[in-house]
């Protein structure tokens, strides 16, 4: 005799048991057919203790053949990313590797003086028809301006010869510099860009970063340009 039960498992149920151990979704093709293998079992075991008198209908088998569909899809997407993801980290690093000993701008206000040059730049959201750079010393006193004018939207590098307002030569060392651009009167917003030279490259748990002058761990997508 068989006995009849009442169908209390939907579809949502034995998504549920498909994923019940899961904390964290399968990557691995063997992964992806263990869970085929466990819907299947349980599909077929809710099939033959179904109630003859209220069978599963069409609808709701075919809902759950897509969500099992689904999961599996989802394991081979995770698989090809990760694996896509470990392919491209060796090249990240043999492309950063060769920025070793190149110039680069990143964000910061810091300006470093050496054999009397600064460099340094901004990025502008917009056009402006006036850049002013002022450059300060590390009591915060300010020691230069520098006029740069009309300038276009995007990166824009500017030099400074490293001598006062008043022309006087100053000493090697830090400093730092602030923008301030308008257009026609309104201030427009400028992203201040330090300057520096990459010493070396570390791969970490968060991925590759820099060391650039006298700045350390900045992630690759910080570096604005390459000089």
């Amino acid at each position: 005799m068989v006995t009849a039960t009442t169908n209390t498992t939907n579809s949502s149920a034995v998504f549920a048991a498909l994923n019940g151990s899961g904390a964290s979704t399968a990557t691995t093709a063997s992964a992806a057919t263990a869970s085929q293998d466990r819907f299947m079992k349980l599909l077929v075991t809710q099939l033959k203790n179904q109630d003859p008198l209220n069978p599963m209908d069409n609808a709701q088998m075919t809902s759950q053949m897509a969500q099992i569909s689904t999961v599996s899809g989802i394991d081979k997407l995770n698989a090809t990313l990760q694996a896509l993801s470990a392919s491209m980290t060796p090249n990240q690093t043999v492309q950063a590797a060769s920025m070793i000993g190149h110039g680069v701008l990143v964000p910061g206000s810091g300006v470093d003086l050496a054999a009397g040059v600064g460099l340094g730049g901004f990025d502008l959201t917009q056009p402006v028809d006036s850049a002013k750079v002022s450059v300060y010393d590390q009591t915060g006193a300010l020691v230069s301006s520098i006029d740069l004018g009309a300038q276009p939207a995007g990166i824009t590098k500017w030099q400074w010869d490293g001598k006062d307002n008043a022309g006087t030569v100053l000493a090697n060392g830090a400093y730092t510099f602030k923008v301030d651009a308008s257009q026609a009167g309104n201030t427009v917003a400028a992203t201040s860009l330090q300057y520096g030279v990459v010493n070396s490259v570390t791969q970490g748990a968060t991925g590759l970063s820099l060391s650039v002058g006298s700045l350390q761990n900045i992630a690759l997508a910080q570096v604005q340009q390459i000089l």
